[in-house]
């Protein structure tokens, strides 16, 4: 438990290849379903405050409490995620921490002297995000997301979904 963000909610993994990301969790740690994105669209996103364009797929499935997120980047524009390739790394890139007061936990972190790595929008104004530039270390950058619109709906049909999943269609594509 972070005495700053609460508890961790997801872990996020940057990786080369989403699809044999994807097969190795199934078929290796018997993790599913995977909700695909193969084309994130964001509403905005800022890497280091400059506009950036980036380009991701993502997949999202529990292990049970706790959500686990690949993410492929499908260009060079910069990002955290290019940052963490091009350090030689893939894996666990980030911590999630989830909340319903956003802007609160955001500006708390500010004020605790955190820096945004980067942040953007997705589905409208409470589908923000931002990540804190922690990761002197890989595998710690912190992620906040808030939680409090549509995403959050969405966050828990998957851990509903992951419960009763009896290893039937272990990918299922979803639209931004």
């Amino acid at each position: 438990m972070s005495r700053v963000f609460g508890k961790v909610c997801q872990n996020g993994y940057v990786v080369r290849d989403i699809e044999a990301a994807m097969k190795h969790w199934v078929d290796v740690l018997g993790v599913g379903p995977w909700f695909y994105i193969e084309d994130v669209k964001t509403d905005w996103f800022r890497y280091r405050g400059q506009t950036s364009d980036v380009k991701m797929s993502i997949a999202l499935a529990n292990s049970g409490d706790l959500q686990i997120e690949l993410i492929q980047q499908r260009n060079d524009t910069p990002s955290m995620y290019k940052e963490f390739l091009d350090a030689g790394h893939e894996g666990l890139q980030h911590m999630s921490y989830w909340t319903e007061t956003y802007q609160d936990l955001y500006d708390r972190a500010l004020s605790l002297g955190y820096t945004i790595g980067q942040e953007g929008q997705i589905g409208g104004d409470r589908g923000r995000f931002a990540y804190f530039d922690t990761g002197a270390h890989p595998g710690t950058v912190v992620e906040i997301s808030d939680t409090s619109g549509m995403k959050g709906k969405t966050f828990a049909h998957i851990r509903q979904s992951a419960e009763a999943w009896d290893g039937a269609h272990p990918v299922r594509r979803l639209n931004t």
